[in-house]
């Protein structure tokens, strides 16, 4: 979430500087309202990073907002639903005013206090002589998974050092306030909702009912403020039983998420989280700007095998499809794909550094453990050929929209021939540009894929035709110790 911005000079700093000021007490969910409605009449961005859901997820969250509901984010793993609970936080004011008395354990609005003390401060004090202080947009957003989390962390305890002062178990004075009651006028999310102890759920649901706290069947009445948020597997909260029916209830929006319905929007996400600030490299290509080391080069068919790679599996029989898979793996594998080249580009001193299909073979590292395999099915794959089985389909899958448009098929004559060719993740692009020297001229369709003169980025298109051929049964290949020959 942004920071805001540093405190200015002339905001008041009593109560009667504030009454001057013409500050009006808003509820949290209307600041938020009113915020969010000025940004999407100007025009503004609204949710910086979010890529994909323009047309399904961001429609549903505006309405949401204007209506003011706590909202229940309803979705796989790895598809935005934390990121966009943190930006709602920047429709929050820059800055809220509260009573600064060491003795409010909360945020207490100076117009209209909730506790004891508050209220008593007001009421008995001049107005000149009750401390204000400002409390900042990036300190009112709190966030909790909801795995280990006890009553008293969210919603409070009886503290026994109070007690043992003399003060009344019914008293709000002897309560210790958990992160809800203590975001007063802020925003409160959890994360991964079912997996919530009933007994908690029930404190939310009062919550979000009544608005107020009850500890160990003493009801302390707090009108509290705050906008609830909530995120979920569907497979979890559809289940009877995860979630209790009464806190379902008394959520006012569920917005279901999903994983992009484009590859190319994949690819965007891809970027933004694992390279921002890429600079146009040659044609069809993507210069990574990296702070050391040579260039980095990405031919955009490597980048379309990785986020196939994701898409692939998320159909495959083999993978469960409640547990989903995470945009996270692409993010990931991306980087190993990047570094593999990088490596080799390092240790032979090449530049630029070009990913090809062998810097492939590492993908394993980043993906095992991504992939929760279908146990239900009759299958006996282990997660590592789960995943050769999906990089073969992703690579046919890329490598055939690539055949209809350069008709590179033709190359798969050669090894007919009795030609093979060996391939490497550290061998260097030279070692290539020989072997090109001694084969047919119908190689040069495989440079119509990513035109460029560049040996590295020529071995990347050489190594994508050839795994191509491969998948798809044209040609056969035998492996060892991380270098492929290819051959009829």
């Amino acid at each position: 979430m942004p920071a805001a911005p540093s405190l200015p000079q002339h905001l008041p700093t009593t109560l009667a500087q504030l009454h001057e000021f013409g500050w009006r007490s808003k509820t949290v969910k209307q600041e938020i309202s009113d915020n969010f409605t000025s940004r999407l009449a100007a025009g503004d961005e609204l949710y910086p990073g979010i890529v994909g859901y323009d047309d399904t997820v961001l429609p549903e969250i505006n309405i949401a907002l204007l209506a003011q509901h706590d909202i229940l984010f309803l979705g796989e793993k790895g598809q935005a639903k934390s990121r966009l609970m943190r930006l709602l936080a920047t429709f929050l004011d820059d800055f809220v005013p509260y009573l600064d008395d060491a003795q409010i354990p909360l945020h207490d609005d100076p117009l209209s206090p909730i506790t004891r003390r508050g209220k008593q401060i007001v009421a008995e004090m001049p107005a000149d002589e009750v401390s204000i202080a400002w409390w900042p947009r990036e300190e009112r957003y709190a966030e909790r998974l909801a795995p280990g989390t006890k009553f008293a962390d969210i919603i409070g305890e009886i503290d026994p050092s109070k007690l043992a002062g003399g003060i009344s178990m019914g008293a709000e004075e002897a309560l210790h306030f958990g992160l809800i009651p203590r975001m007063h006028r802020g925003i409160f999310a959890m994360n991964e909702l079912p997996e919530l102890d009933e007994l908690v759920q029930v404190g939310l649901f009062n919550i979000l009912e009544e608005r107020d706290v009850q500890i160990r069947g003493y009801p302390v009445k707090f009108d509290i403020d705050v906008m609830i948020l909530f995120s979920a597997n569907p497979a979890t909260y559809n289940r009877s039983g995860k979630v209790i029916p009464q806190l379902k209830d008394r959520i006012g929006s569920v917005i279901y998420t999903h994983y992009p319905t484009e590859r190319d929007l994949g690819i965007s996400i891809m970027d933004q989280e694992v390279a921002p600030n890429n600079e146009v490299g040659e044609a069809n290509t993507d210069a990574e700007s990296t702070s050391a080391g040579p260039e980095v080069v990405v031919p955009y068919f490597m980048k379309e095998l990785i986020e196939e790679i994701s898409r692939a599996a998320r159909k495959s029989k083999f993978v469960d499809h409640e547990s989903g898979v995470s945009a996270r793996l692409s993010i990931a594998n991306y980087r190993t794909m990047l570094a593999s080249a990088k490596h080799r580009a390092l240790v032979l001193g090449e530049s630029p550094a070009v990913p090809r299909i062998s810097d492939l073979g590492h993908l394993y590292s980043s993906s095992l453990g991504k992939l929760e395999l279908d146990m239900m099915g009759s299958h006996q794959m282990s997660e590592r050929q789960v995943l050769d089985a999906v990089l073969a389909e992703a690579i046919g899958t890329v490598f055939n929209e690539y055949v209809e448009e350069h008709g590179l098929a033709e190359i798969a004559q050669i090894f007919s021939e009795g030609v093979k060719i060996e391939v490497g993740d550290m061998l260097p692009s030279s070692h290539y540009a020989e072997l090109l020297k001694r084969v047919p001229p119908v190689w040069d369709k495989a440079f119509e894929v990513n035109a460029s003169q560049s040996d590295a980025v020529r071995a990347s298109c050489v190594e994508f035709v050839l795994a191509g051929l491969y998948a798809t049964d044209r040609i056969s290949r035998s492996q060892t110790h991380g270098r492929i020959v290819y051959e009829f």
